[in-house]
């Protein structure tokens, strides 16, 4: 690659021998069903082959009103997809330079599970293929809400001396906030059963676990040492506080926690109760920096000649770890279902062709990030399928991301 990889290269896909026709004619019309049965307003598509970008369309609308047209640089709530633009990088790191071992027990790093029996032995390669038994998910809202108000010892609609971490427009939290979060999650319980159970939890002390093992404040550690050297303008949390001026693409009509169509904003509440910066959801981006990280992690962690990440950490972090617990993940990574080939259309995730050693993630906002280096190809969807609510669950209905990703296998 003798290019920087900062700019990424455009061509049509009959460049790449691609069946352009094919690939418009189908596209667009898996895209206009989804706006048609309000799977999303509106939604894009980047994909790339061999390190070039052969497709990138944005359809529909912020908002069903059809006001403001999607465009291809609009930034988007990546919610889950930050798991593995965030805080995996960082841990891919961590490991490549000995500051983590996946086989030691987690306590080792993370002191408070030292005293806590059932965590005490937990070891990282567990809880980043969620085979350690951590429960999925803790509603932190229900601390900060009574009665449908919220209490101003954790929320404030105004700076204060303690209350400096903004949330939303006009929503402040308090800082002791994110350690009561710390203690809830560290008493959490842990099932016995080791098996298969998606788990964001772990992803909520990651950031401040890299901060301890790095000495250097989370964002600025992402920035240094993967957006910035790979050219990840607009990759980042908080945006609303940035001075960036692309168009952010409205998430839900949140009734709850801040009474408003959530926008500009994390959607994810756990994240949002963070102060918006959390290693489970946050990050917001265009599709060009998805697809910079994405062609990073295809080359196994090289990039401009060099070497980010070492490719045996890289290549570990993106193979299945439990196959016969019938647990598909790698660490951090999601990947296919472990008998994909053999699946019909309907079943297979995220398409019946990807490889065995492709991998991504998948945000409940409607996004979802694949790499096959085995066919060179990178798969970018970004839509906002939660506006105006969760309930819009027609983008898993129609299957429409492994259709999309499907024509791009056959053309």
């Amino acid at each position: 690659m003798g290019h920087t990889q900062n700019e990424l290269i455009h061509a049509y896909p009959s460049k790449l021998g691609l069946d352009s026709t094919f690939i418009y004619q189908k596209v667009d019309s898996i895209m206009l069903l989804g706006i048609k049965e309000q799977a999303f307003p509106g939604a894009q598509l980047l994909v790339a082959k061999n390190d070039t970008v052969v497709f990138h369309q944005a359809y529909g609308f912020h908002t069903y009103d059809s006001l403001q047209p999607v465009a291809l640089n609009d930034l988007y709530d990546l919610a889950s997809v930050t798991k593995v633009l965030g805080p995996l990088p960082a841990l891919m790191k961590l490991v490549d330079e000995g500051k983590l071992d996946l086989d030691k027990p987690f306590s080792t790093y993370w002191k408070p599970w030292r005293n806590r029996k059932d965590k005490k032995d937990l070891t990282l390669r567990e809880i980043l293929s969620h085979q350690a038994g951590l429960i999925p998910y803790i509603v932190f809202l229900q601390k900060v809400i009574k009665n449908g108000k919220l209490k101003s010892r954790f929320v404030r609609t105004t700076p204060h001396k303690r209350f400096e971490k903004q949330v939303y427009d006009n929503l402040y939290i308090n800082r002791r906030f994110e350690r009561k979060m710390h203690r809830i999650i560290n008493r959490s319980k842990v099932s016995n059963e080791k098996k298969y159970l998606y788990s964001g939890l772990s992803f909520l002390i990651f950031p401040t676990l890299i901060e301890q093992l790095t000495q250097t404040d989370y964002q600025t550690y992402l920035n240094n040492n993967f957006y910035k050297p790979l050219g990840c303008h607009t990759l980042g949390y908080l945006p609303s506080l940035k001075q960036w001026v692309n168009p952010i693409v409205p998430t839900e009509n949140d009734t709850l926690f801040r009474k408003t169509v959530v926008n500009g904003w994390v959607h994810d509440e756990n994240a949002s109760l963070m102060g918006g910066v959390s290693g489970n959801a946050g990050l917001f981006g265009t599709a060009d920096d998805l697809a910079k990280m994405m062609l990073f992690y295809q080359n196994f962690g090289a990039a401009n000649g060099r070497q980010l990440i070492s490719k045996e950490t890289f290549r570990e972090f993106t193979a299945v770890q439990y196959p016969k617990n019938k647990n598909r993940r790698g660490l951090g990574f999601d990947k296919p279902l472990l008998n994909n080939s053999e699946l019909p259309f309907e079943e297979a995730y995220p398409s019946p062709l990807a490889s065995p050693t492709s991998f991504g993630h998948s945000g409940f906002t409607g996004t979802l990030v694949w790499a096959d280096p085995e066919n060179k190809l990178v798969f970018i969807f970004l839509s906002n399928r939660v506006y105006p609510s969760r309930d819009h669950r027609n983008l898993y209905d129609l299957n429409i991301r492994t259709a999309l990703m499907d024509v791009f296998y056959r053309a």
